[in-house]
């Protein structure tokens, strides 16, 4: 499991100790971005409960900045990849995505044909709880953009509550991902449907925040917007042939 913070401490002590409750006994990765509020501290304080002699259940990867929630996830696939985990989900620290569906993400993928679980807001309609109307309205929209420009038969293609299967991160040369916001988990999701993967949509529901600050900018919807359409045209003149790769 990973979860990328940038000034989380009032949500990473909770979501922390609600992963580890879960009865899949899921290891967790934080990877934190130097918060200047002390996230990743906290961090190291509950350490000392979930880590003994025996074995090492939470981990920590402190960064010098910001350096994007890409990047983040790329060093957390890299992580898991050399630690040899077969099963690799992320989750955001602020409880919009209820940990409680990580056991259903799991179970598409460990118990079926599915390489890639994504909980979906919008395959079964519109379950965003506590959003203005505005951000529902272009949430939903840019996945409808993303879906009619790239092909995917996606519902809800900015999702960032997925579980993926080692090889499709064995198979996605991740060092090429190019993206480090919003758009980074288009891109994912993009390149694991041109390697022929399956994908799952299962049905959450999203609630936004109800403590900190969200890191969403303009900026991020820019990139994402102008990024589909380069990552599309780019894509029709490569092949997705399948190969390992090593971190």
């Amino acid at each position: 499991m990973i979860i990328p913070t940038y000034n989380e401490r009032e949500n990473i002590e909770l979501i922390i100790h609600a992963v580890m409750e879960l009865p899949e006994q899921f290891d967790l990765l934080i990877v934190d971005d130097g918060s200047p509020d002390g996230t990743g501290n906290i961090v190291k304080e509950l350490q000392r409960k979930y880590n003994n002699d025996l074995q090492t259940r939470l981990h920590l990867m402190e960064r010098s900045g910001k350096l994007g929630l890409g990047t983040a996830y790329i060093e957390g696939f890299k992580f898991a990849l050399r630690n040899h985990y077969g099963y690799v989900l992320q989750i955001d620290a602020d409880f919009s995505h209820n940990p409680n569906d990580l056991s259903r993400l799991y179970a598409s993928v460990s118990k079926g044909e599915n390489d890639l679980a994504v909980g979906s807001r919008y395959v079964t309609g519109v379950n965003v709880v506590n959003w203005p109307m505005g951000r529902v309205l272009m949430s939903y929209f840019a996945s409808r953009y993303v879906r009619m420009v790239t092909g995917m038969p996606i519902h809800d293609t900015t999702a960032g509550f997925v579980c993926y299967r080692k090889e499709v991160l064995e198979t996605i040369p991740l060092d090429s991902v190019k993206f480090v916001g919003y758009a980074f988990q288009i891109e994912m999701k993009f390149k694991t449907w041109k390697y022929g993967f399956k994908i799952d949509e299962v049905p959450i529901i999203f609630t936004d925040r109800t403590r900190g600050v969200s890191k969403m900018s303009a900026g991020i919807f820019k990139e994402a917007f102008f990024g589909v359409l380069q990552m599309t045209i780019e894509s029709w003149f490569r092949k997705f042939e399948r190969k390992k790769y090593q971190y």
